[in-house]
């Protein structure tokens, strides 16, 4: 009887999920590495590095290239990755009418929330176009903006020792860093990227992580 009593409470311990380790950003130095306009050709390849590292990123997905790549968008979620709204054809929203941005944001959020079972509180403007306006129909879509503390212009470089040094320089406590995994460049210097910035004493998280559990907060602006 004893013997089955234990095997019982082996199995039923076995079938409680292991939990994730949670970092606290008020107490050790923490950093956002945020990806936009995916999922591309290269995502799976930085996902790997990624994994590898022990490291956690944000990725603001494009609606229409989630519906090309719908798996890859499942696994940046399985992976633990954060995901945001990046509207659905990467439309400069200021030009835009109401009705028009409230499309961009609303069919992306359908996009994605089927493909992978999530729906965004997050979303990044392109480009970085934002407005008041922008903002307050953001609002009506529950989703919270996020911006960045630095951007390395990937898409320009287009070279993976200037990307790196890049990352490394505009690296610091509580930064948000805007980068494509659809740059190859970007993906192909991840993994050395990744190494310095740990050796430097770095923990590589989502946002929602970075933001110490008071947000993303719909209507509401970030870095």
């Amino acid at each position: 009887m004893v013997i089955h009593a234990l095997v019982a409470a082996s199995l039923a311990f076995s079938s409680v999920p292991a939990q994730t380790a949670t970092v606290n950003c008020a107490r050790v130095k923490c950093l956002a590495l945020t990806f936009d306009d995916g999922p591309g050709a290269q995502t799976s390849a930085l996902l790997k590095a990624l994994s590898k590292a022990g490291a956690k990123a944000t990725f603001f997905l494009v609606g229409k290239r989630v519906e090309e790549r719908p798996e890859v968008a499942r696994q940046i979620v399985a992976k633990g990755h954060a995901i945001g709204n990046h509207t659905y054809s990467h439309a400069a929203l200021p030009a835009h009418s109401d009705n028009d941005i409230l499309d961009e944001l609303k069919v992306t959020q359908e996009v994605i929330e089927e493909a992978t079972g999530r729906r965004p509180t997050m979303f990044r403007p392109p480009y970085g176009q934002t407005d008041e306006r922008v903002l307050g129909l953001a609002a009506q879509t529950e989703l919270a903006e996020i911006l960045w503390t630095g951007t390395t212009l990937d898409w320009q470089l287009r070279d993976t020792k200037k990307i790196k040094a890049t990352v490394l320089k505009l690296a610091k406590r509580d930064g948000v860093i805007l980068m494509h995994d659809v740059v190859p460049q970007t993906v192909t210097a991840m993994p050395g990227i990744l190494k310095e910035l740990k050796k430097r004493g770095y923990h590589l998280v989502t946002v929602p992580t970075l933001l110490r559990g008071k947000g993303p907060t719909a209507g509401k602006s970030y870095f």
